[in-house]
């Protein structure tokens, strides 16, 4: 590597800096173009001795070259011993994290929100720990924070600088999601014609009761408070906004405060609504259509009114697409009821189309799943007292005359009048196999309604991986400000790993990329050598799209630093 000097036919001299290597199909050796640095006579302008200046910078660049191609040597005495307050182990696959992290813009707008405030710590660096802790080694916020030194990252800050920035997340958690909404926007081109929206509910390992953490029906059926979360999400699966709400929620309830939000807050324009039929409520279609939005439901056939079943078990207008499958749909004016201001109930009529269809896949699993309830059904009539209203949620609607205790939610019925309803059980089972879907865009096809409806899948499984890969629940903080806080950093880490999965195409599962970079870790040897220890074919192709190596066995500090500089560039 040399600074090589080229006299132009304008006679002016041209410094750049080259360096030779051996072209095995040319069978010569060949120079290539380091860096451009520029004409001398200029450079003299701005540097006393241009010549001795780049061939300083020739001396650092073959420094660097040698400290990558020339062998590493290590000598280890048999009597080295580790020290307990030397962090050897690292984590490298967050580097990953890292580049979406920045690429988002999350510290530009802490530090921006950060200035003028009385906090005396990073809320960035906060933010970072706990976020991509969240997705490679989700714990506490206690584990997380003794697990700090896992990164290559600033550590000044304490346990009580942690919980401190709760507080902090908490009050600017609003403007921060409707940032990422607009940053994802404009990298990704985010579709929100269609968007989805579903709730769920995590659980507290405590019996302590407040505003937030209320006892209600859990989705897991669990005895514990719970609070309630609202989930809007786009057609990609990568998530808008979330809400919370106290755990007695009925969950129709949570609809509209989250599309208001969307609507004041986010300039998404006309959307489609697509959620089941916990949201199909007059209140809710009559508000989607008041702001001009449409909406995709399912409509529970069982809760339906009679005139609503009679058309669905009507046989007339069903066609069949084999032997175990059969639709059908129609548009129809629909009368529904929507609560005024005065809280009285208003008729009103909503244009809208019906599709109806059949599964025999679908008849099998209601009967395998009902089977199920009225088995236990049955233990709870021979065993009254080994249950609650929360724990027989679901098989105490098979039976009669069953009462819980409005406080203790214990079953206060007596045994000997407690008995299975028979004719409850006997209707369901004709209506079994059958859904229906309810939409304002009467001028869609079936098939396109259908899909619409299909891609809730989408917003189940994004609850799946939150309580199963980001182990969001249980939930160890107490005061308010500190739960929203940890399902902001929640919603953040899901809306990372979506992002991260879009970028490979769907190819892997969320809980695959996360195993693979979670492992993608390295220890220290000496004279800050780092050695690698795994690789997969997951991390091949991450590494791909993101353009880093992860095979690589050797790397300095220095060169780990660099790729972590190059992250956040965003």
């Amino acid at each position: 590597m040399y600074l090589k000097k080229t006299r132009q036919k304008s006679g002016r001299i041209y410094l750049s800096i080259v360096d030779g290597y051996y072209d095995k199909e040319k069978g010569h050796s060949r120079t290539v173009t380091i860096e451009k640095v520029g004409y001398l006579d200029e450079l003299e302008k701005q540097y006393d001795d241009p010549i001795a200046y780049f061939n300083e910078r020739v001396q650092e660049l073959k420094k660097k070259k040698a400290e990558r191609t020339t062998p590493v040597s290590m000598a280890f005495s048999h009597d080295e011993k580790l020290t307990s307050d030397h962090p050897y182990r690292k984590n490298f696959g967050y580097a990953v994290l890292s580049h979406i992290y920045y690429e988002l813009e999350i510290d530009k707008f802490l530090l921006s929100k950060q200035r003028g405030s009385k906090i005396d710590f990073s809320s960035n660096d906060i933010m970072k720990l706990l976020v991509f802790s969240r997705l490679l080694y989700p714990a506490s916020k206690k584990k997380t924070f003794e697990n700090r030194s896992l990164y290559f990252e600033k550590q000044s800050y304490s346990l009580d600088d942690v919980y401190r920035s709760l507080s902090f997340f908490y009050k600017h958690s609003s403007a921060l999601q409707a940032q990422l909404n607009d940053r994802i926007k404009e990298l990704y081109g985010r579709r929100t014609d269609l968007v989805y929206y579903d709730v769920t509910n995590y659980y507290f390992e405590t019996d302590t009761l407040d505003d937030l953490r209320k006892k209600g029906v859990s989705k897991e059926h669990r005895p514990n408070p719970i609070v309630q979360m609202g989930l809007f999400i786009d057609n990609q699966g990568i998530p808008i906004t979330f809400e919370l709400f106290p755990g007695n929620t009925n969950d129709c309830l949570t609809f509209r405060p989250g599309l208001s939000r969307i609507q004041k807050e986010y300039n998404l324009g006309k959307i489609i609504v697509v959620a089941d039929k916990g949201m199909t409520t007059g209140d809710n279609i009559h508000y989607t259509l008041s702001g001009k939005h449409g909406y995709v439901f399912s409509l529970s056939v069982r809760g339906a009114n009679q005139a609503f079943k009679q058309y669905v078990m009507d046989e007339n207008g069903y066609t069949w697409y084999g032997k175990e499958y059969k639709r059908k749909s129609r548009l129809t004016p629909r009368t529904i009821q929507v609560t005024s201001r005065n809280g009285k109930k208003l008729k009103k009529v909503v244009d809208e189309k019906q599709v109806i269809f059949y599964s025999e896949k679908y008849a099998k699993k209601a009967k395998a799943d009902r089977e199920k309830t009225i088995a236990k059904a049955m233990d709870i009539i021979g065993s009254p007292g080994k249950y609650s209203r929360a724990t027989s949620y679901g098989a105490s609607g098979y039976i009669k005359d069953i009462q819980f205790d409005k406080e203790t939610g214990e079953i206060v019925s007596p045994q000997k009048r407690l008995e299975l309803d028979a004719e409850k059980i006997k209707a369901e089972e004709a209506l079994d196999g059958y859904y229906a879907i309810v939409t304002s865009e009467y001028k869609e096809s079936d098939d396109h309604i259908i899909d619409m409806y299909r891609g809730l899948w989408r917003i189940e499984e994004s609850f799946r991986v939150t309580k199963s890969d980001l182990e969001a629940r249980p939930v160890y903080v107490s005061r308010e400000e500190h739960i929203q806080a940890h399902f902001l950093t929640c919603f953040i880490a899901l809306t990372i790993a979506r992002i991260i999965e879009y970028k490979l195409d769907h190819k892997y599962s969320i809980g695959r990329i996360l195993e693979s970079l979670s492992k993608s870790e390295c220890t220290h040897m000496k004279r800050n050598y780092y050695l690698f220890d795994y690789f997969d074919d997951v991390l091949n192709d991450i590494g791909s799209v993101f353009h880093i190596d992860f095979s690589k066995r050797v790397r300095s500090l220095g060169e780990i630093k660099k790729i972590f500089a190059t992250t956040k560039k965003g």
